[in-house]
């Protein structure tokens, strides 16, 4: 077995007691999972699909405090997630990154300048260490026009650049499951649980069905956490909207854009990402089929006239590259909700339900503050088990963070480690991006390598020495490269292609992949991966169906 390889091992479920067992793979299971396994715990974790398979690799991409929440006056949320982004920041240099927002003025907007303003004074003040860098500034009318020449300058009166963050949502999951698997628990994705056991009403385990081999086990765990979205979302009586962002070409800058959709006032955004540009998100009810969360022409039709409206050259269909859904879980019985109420103004914040047979279940909440709702999760566990351990995730270097960046003194409690988090330095980034250039990466790709491997970089630039040619692209205009493709085959649990191009490599989603390309990669990986010609087969259908 390769060194750092994730290993996925059905059969270690079985002939144990676990003190926690975890349904769902998404960013809410995965930090419940590493949190619990780093305090001690017996931690089990199945996922029915593959890591991150649905909404989590469907969001914004955006670690962020949630400017637009200061209109309903949800200080609370944002000053939570304004924490944990800043944390992040300092934690996870690799896998979250600053990015800045234009956000314009213009004359007859919803939003004057002087709301705005104040609003941005909000943002800045609710971020307990608040880096310069990431300080909102007012920029005159030529500067903004400027920065951002592609927007349409008529009623233009102003506009302001304040700062958030960024991430690989995927690949963050990825990394927390490989940190639970390091810190000993079992991670098994294609596991889907069938049914509770229970004895004298409670829950004490669950019988779980390998999705290769239609093998099933029962699992014995003390305590068992449901954090599966969207299939728990009817039985605990939440609300589901849904979220579309389109995928299309670059816009030349590095910034990105929060706007007003006119037609309704609901905020999206312009952001880049991987050489690329995201558009949405949308924001209506759902009570459609949860397995088939599809785009609808309307959804397109929205964020195309939302966006255009602010472009100078508008974009059509013809330019869409791709485009994705995801749903949200929100709290709140949804026939008690009064039918006026728009989504967008239903709180993102989380909570934790109990059920009468003992199961948690962890209801809505945000990618951002994923962390520090897991870790209430997990305090409430620890108490249910008579094992009382402080959190350590909070400030705590992530599982692939280069091994030179600074962590925080694992003996400090929490309150102590948010003053001592360094500050994110990206020096090492930087230093590494040069050495993937002279392994003959090009310097966009050079920069996504690292971002999405971490330390673990410097085994792709083993690869890279032996075999040059593996510095090409995989597709000319993705910053993608071959080495990285066959290195996730390898070592990052892939079981199908679609887990290997949708999430480990966003391909499907940056580029209009043809059925020729996709033979090619599958061609490609195909020794990696023990695939036959008919396996090979399959798996371009699967890829091709995945494909919105």
């Amino acid at each position: 077995m390769p060194k750092n390889v994730m290993e996925r091992n059905f059969h270690a479920l079985a002939n144990q007691k676990f003190d926690l067992l975890v349904c769902g793979g998404g960013i809410y299971g995965a930090w419940v999972a590493y949190d619990a396994a780093l305090r001690g715990l017996r931690v089990a974790i199945v996922e029915q699909s593959d890591w991150a398979s649905a909404t989590s690799s469907a969001s914004s991409k955006l670690i962020h405090g949630g400017l637009r929440y200061l209109e309903s006056f949800d200080f609370k949320l944002v000053k939570k997630a304004l924490t944990e982004r800043d944390m992040l920041l300092a934690a996870a240099p690799h896998r979250i990154w600053p990015l800045h927002f234009g956000v314009p003025v213009y004359a007859n907007g919803r939003i004057g300048s002087l709301q705005l303003k104040v609003g941005l004074m909000i943002y800045d003040f609710l971020a307990i260490r608040l880096n310069q860098d990431l300080k909102h500034h007012h920029l005159k009318r030529e500067d903004f026009c400027t920065r951002f020449p592609f927007l349409k300058h008529s009623n233009l009166s102003s506009g302001f650049i304040y700062a958030d963050a960024q991430t690989d949502d995927a690949r963050l999951v990825l990394e927390l499951i490989d940190g639970a698997i390091q810190a000993g628990a079992v991670c098994v994705n294609y596991c889907k649980l069938t049914s509770l056991i229970e004895t004298d009403g409670r829950a004490i385990g669950a019988t779980v069905q390998d999705q290769l081999r239609t093998q099933t086990v029962d699992i014995h765990a003390r305590q068992i956490v449901y954090a599966t979205g969207q299939w728990q979302a009817k039985e605990c009586g939440s609300r589901l909207t849904k979220g579309v962002h389109l995928v299309l070409p670059a816009m030349e800058v590095n910034d990105a854009l929060l706007l007003t959709a006119p037609s309704d006032g609901r905020v999206f955004f312009i952001i880049p990402w991987y050489g690329m540009t995201l558009v949405g998100t949308t924001d209506g009810d759902y009570h459609g089929d949860i397995e088939q969360v599809k785009v609808e022409e309307a959804d397109v039709n929205y964020l195309l006239a939302a966006v255009n409206d602010f472009l100078k050259t508008a974009w059509t269909q013809a330019d869409i590259i791709n485009s994705y859904a995801g749903l949200r879980v929100l709290k709140g019985n949804e026939k008690a909700q009064d039918k006026q109420d728009a989504p967008s103004s239903i709180s993102r914040d989380w909570e934790l339900k109990t059920a009468a047979n003992g199961v948690h279940y962890s209801v809505g909440g945000k990618i951002t503050s994923a962390r520090e709702d897991a870790a209430s999760i997990v305090n409430n566990i620890c108490a249910k088990l008579g094992k009382i351990k402080a959190c350590s995730t909070i400030g705590k270097r992530f599982p692939w963070a280069p091994a030179g960046h600074p962590a925080r003194d694992e003996s400090m409690q929490d309150e102590a480690a948010r003053d001592i988090v360094p500050l994110w330095d990206h020096s090492w980034i930087r230093m590494s991006s040069l050495q993937a250039v002279r392994l003959g990466v090009d310097q966009e790709s050079s920069l996504w390598l690292v971002r999405r491997h971490g330390q673990r970089v410097t085994q792709v630039f083993e690869m890279l020495k032996n075999d040059p040619q593996l510095a090409r692209r995989i597709v000319p205009n993705v910053p993608l490269i071959v080495a990285d493709l066959l290195f996730c085959a390898g070592h990052e649990m892939v079981l199908h292609l679609p887990d290997l191009l949708r999430r480990r490599l966003p391909l499907l989603i940056l580029a209009k992949l043809t059925a020729q390309d996709i033979q090619v990669i599958a061609q490609s990986v195909a020794p990696i991966m023990m695939w036959d010609e008919q396996t090979i087969s399959n798996e371009v259908s699967a890829c091709l169906n995945n494909v919105q």
